[in-house]
């Protein structure tokens, strides 16, 4: 099972055979199986992680709600591999961050180098060795974007992703710009998601499905994104190539809760309704983007506007996103479009005029919009 099949069996765990397009991959990460109904309800379709597991009854729990898993290899789950539950195997998270480590005389932990990337290349193949029909998931850490940070070990380099990326069918990558950024001032380090996108496509080639991870969370400090924050996140991975998101959903700090999202009532139901949003256009989002039909031009060049096309079933889709912590005014320019008047914004209730296919939108701070020109000749 490569990675584009792991869509459609998200499909049958879901609705079981059918010929509804697959959905969008959206998965939670690390939660117990007993919360999976509400991880359902909420608008997700997979589970990454079990802790120490996956064991007998998290597997159990889990098929009971067609939920599916992408979990470790351990001995429980080879011993499923008939089951259409796992999905998918997984590395150790964050192999290229710093490893903890105990000395053997004082018991004392510390930090030391990372994984070496030829290492985790290796246990690739052994992975496939043993069960070569399920994709394997890389989840990389924040180095891949923050050239900043100190947490990748010793001896460590960019260059190492480019290794690191031949490990995985699925290569995704966590950074968390609110929440975990060590900046005085993070609400302008949201544009950290798609730089790790963009670099993380370039290691990657097409070898690899891209997915990335996404903050909800306050998890180990008094910082936490918007329910806008949030939405803005998502979409820069979207337009940047994500093929999957993970939510990380726990909070450490000031007190330990595995499940933050789901005891939080407002982040909860903005991400819910974002998570149908996507589900509604998965057969946009999955279909092949149009390469030169369109440009746009941003009033403020310190806020560049990102944007990809695509089409399903006559209609044209304008998906795009203000890069940085500023408002500015967006004009599009479509090819082909002469003799239509109007563009829809999906979502906002509203439409706004085109002339001789160009059009105008104002974005503020990190603002998506998506448009829907209908009914192309």
């Amino acid at each position: 099972m490569n990675a584009t099949m792991l869509l459609a069996v998200l499909t049958f765990a879901h609705v079981g055979p059918s010929k509804a397009p697959p959905p969008f991959p959206i998965a939670v990460w690390l939660q117990d199986p007993s919360n999976a109904p509400r991880y359902r309800a909420a608008g997700f379709n997979l589970y990454i992680g079990l802790w120490q597991g996956p064991t007998e009854s998290q597997l159990v729990d889990l098929q009971k709600v067609g939920m599916p898993v992408i979990c470790e290899q351990n001995a429980v789950g080879l011993a499923h591999k008939g089951d259409p539950t796992i999905v998918g195997w997984m590395h150790g998270d964050e192999p290229d961050n710093a490893q903890e480590v105990k000395d053997p005389t004082t018991g004392k932990v510390g930090y030391g180098p990372c994984i070496p990337p030829a290492k985790i290349v290796e246990e690739y193949h052994r992975m496939k060795s043993l069960d070569p029909s399920r994709p394997i998931l890389l989840n990389l850490g924040q180095g891949v974007a923050n050239d900043e940070w100190i947490g990748r070990g010793s001896g460590s380099s960019l260059k190492d992703y480019e290794t690191y990326c031949k490990g995985g069918d699925i290569v995704s990558f966590d950074v968390y710009p609110i929440a975990g950024l060590p900046k005085p001032d993070p609400e302008n380090y949201l544009w950290y998601v798609p730089k790790g996108l963009d670099r993380l496509a370039g290691w990657m080639g097409n070898a690899s499905a891209l997915w990335n991870c996404i903050e909800c969370t306050q998890i180990d400090g008094t910082r936490k994104a918007t329910p806008s924050q949030v939405k803005s996140e998502v979409w820069m991975s979207l337009i940047h190539g994500s093929k999957g998101l993970i939510y990380f959903v726990h909070q450490f700090k000031p007190t330990f809760d595995e499940h933050a999202l789901l005891d939080d009532p407002a982040m909860l139901s903005a991400v819910t309704e974002l998570n149908k949003q996507i589900q509604s256009l998965a057969p946009v989002l999955t279909s092949a983007t149009i390469e030169r039909r369109a440009t746009v031009t941003s009033s403020s060049p310190a806020v560049p506007i990102d944007f990809k096309v695509k089409s399903m079933d006559r209609d044209l889709y304008v998906f795009s996103v203000g890069m940085r912590n500023g408002s500015t005014q967006g004009r599009f320019a479509l090819s082909g479009l002469p003799g239509l008047k109007h563009v829809e914004v999906v979502g906002e209730n509203r439409t706004i005029p085109m002339v001789n296919g160009q059009f105008s939108d104002q974005f503020l701070p990190y603002q998506p919009h998506i448009y829907r020109i209908k009914h192309l000749p």
